[in-house]
């Protein structure tokens, strides 16, 4: 389709090449908030044996402290985009949240690394809202998932980039010196962002589709609404109603927040579990989740965008078909990555499930986007994140963390335990006498232990963070039957939704 013209005009607005100028530096922005966001999955074992953590604090960091005010904050700040300049607002988030990010390495207690992480969410919660906004203007309808999935290839290249640096920052100098090094270039991108990126009209790339007719375009008028809290509150109802009202996009928002449930719960304990269970240092443990997930989750993040991009040519519910069969293949393939007993068979099957599971993202952003008006769009991903990041982001570690510690005290008392389901319920129920969390603190035997206690403490950890993995992944499967609702009448959803 030719590039998007202002109405009445025969000049393109924007070029192709700026386009994709502006959109590969929001794939950049994006790629810097999954680095901030995710760096403390790698290093968390540093951090966790350095100021003595247990593995539900662990999980706060990454999970709820973050997320607390990352989701809160998001639906004033999405709010906001719908009448003031959307770059702008990305520019200053980005100060923000690498700011703190830079400031973490400075915490000596857990409460002060708390405080730092509830900054960084501050900051990362002005990013996607305001960012998907801006892409569903420079893009028409029918090329709006396959441009969200380059922008959400930001969370693989994030993921992959923290890994990989962090890593080998923390193994060569310290964590503190990789929150450091990781935070500051954010500052340089935030200026480039500003001075590059235009703010669009609203509504520029709504093309209007009429038989033997020239394309027309829809320029929401210059003026602003009033701002009143009656209007926000309706605005914010309106938006509720189209994501929880309507029977395909409000499975679709259930599949995206049970998926990344298990993803953050599952991806938060992955680094750990390779040192804990292999023994493997942080430099390499680094290299090896960020270069499966940069390889594996990327090609599904952007094969999700461009494959239901094409086959929703054909019927728009494969927009929903895609991802349940994806997660549904990614399940089994992952649990049986984690039941191997060598790390080199473990990270050679994890190359693949990824390709699968990744596939769910742009598809859900794009009927979220598309299910809405222009001048609802930040609104609509920030009431999104806000109830999948409240619930996944904030409770995934956290749930992944406190059932790892859990089962870390039974199977400290139980060491010939086999199975999962033995050590889940005894994790429950009569898990032993001993503590796991006096005897090894952080994880590990306090230093000049017997070599018996040093065995015990290490089997226990490495054995509970596979089942809690494990029983993560799992919710995979559970969010690929949410997609599979979704399908029903989401072909009826969206045709509505073109000739509204």
């Amino acid at each position: 389709m030719a590039d998007a013209r202002a109405s009445g005009g025969d000049r393109p607005l924007y070029s192709n090449g700026y386009k994709a100028t502006v959109l590969g530096l929001l794939l950049a922005t994006y790629t810097f908030n999954f680095i901030d966001r995710t760096i403390i999955a790698t290093i968390g074992q540093a951090i966790k044996v350095d100021l003595k953590l247990s593995d539900t604090q662990l999980g706060l960091l990454g999970g709820l402290y973050f997320a607390l005010l990352y989701t809160l904050l998001g639906i004033p700040i999405a709010r906001l985009a719908e009448r003031w300049n959307r770059v702008s607002i990305i520019s200053v988030s980005l100060v923000i949240w690498s700011g703190f990010t830079a400031l973490c390495g400075a915490a000596t207690t857990f409460g002060q690394l708390a405080l730092f992480r509830f900054g960084v969410g501050v900051g990362e919660a002005g990013c996607s809202p305001p960012s998907h906004s801006l892409i569903s203007d420079y893009y028409e309808p029918k090329k709006r998932a396959s441009a969200l999935s380059i922008y959400s290839f930001g969370i693989p290249l994030g993921t992959m980039f923290g890994a990989v640096a962090g890593g080998w920052l923390a193994q060569e100098f310290s964590w503190r010196v990789a929150f450091v090094i990781v935070g500051l270039p954010g500052l340089i991108l935030a200026l480039i962002v500003k001075l590059i990126v235009k703010e669009p009209p609203r509504g520029h790339s709504e093309i209007i589709e009429r038989p033997l007719e020239a394309e027309g375009l829809v320029v929401e008028p210059a003026g602003k609404p009033r701002f009143s809290m009656a209007t926000e509150f309706s605005e914010l109802w309106t938006v509720t109603k189209v994501l929880f009202g309507k029977w395909p996009v409000l499975h679709m928002v259930l599949g995206v927040t049970v998926a990344s449930f298990g993803a953050y719960g599952s991806g938060a304990f992955v680094p750990p579990y390779f040192v804990r269970t292999y023994g493997l240092g942080l430099a390499q443990v680094g290299l090896i989740v960020g270069l499966i997930g940069g390889f594996s989750a990327g090609v599904g993040t952007l094969v999700g965008g461009f494959l239901t991009d094409w086959a929703g040519k054909k019927s728009t519910k494969w927009y929903a078909l895609t991802p349940a069969i994806g997660l549904l293949i990614c399940t089994p393939i992952y649990i049986s990555a984690y039941l191997q007993t060598h790390w080199q068979t473990t990270a050679l099957i994890l190359l693949v499930p990824g390709i699968f599971h990744y596939t769910y993202l742009a598809p859900t952003f794009a009927v979220v986007q598309n299910s809405v008006e222009p001048r609802r769009r930040a609104t609509a991903t920030a009431l999104l994140f806000f109830f999948l990041n409240l619930i996944a982001l904030g409770g995934g570690p956290v749930f992944t963390g406190w059932l790892i510690d859990h089962l870390a005290q039974f199977n400290f008392n139980h060491p010939s335990s086999s199975g999962l389901f033995h050590a889940l319920g005894g994790a429950f129920g009569e898990s032993g006498p001993a503590s796991f969390g006096t005897s090894c603190p952080g994880g590990l035997a306090p230093k000049g232990s017997a070599p018996e206690l040093a065995k015990a403490c290490a089997g226990a950890m490495a054995r509970s963070t596979q089942q809690g993995i494990i029983v993560s992944l799992s919710f995979y499967a559970w969010a690929g039957v949410h997609y599979a609702l979704a399908s029903i009448g989401l072909a009826k959803h969206m045709k509505e939704r073109a000739g509204a």
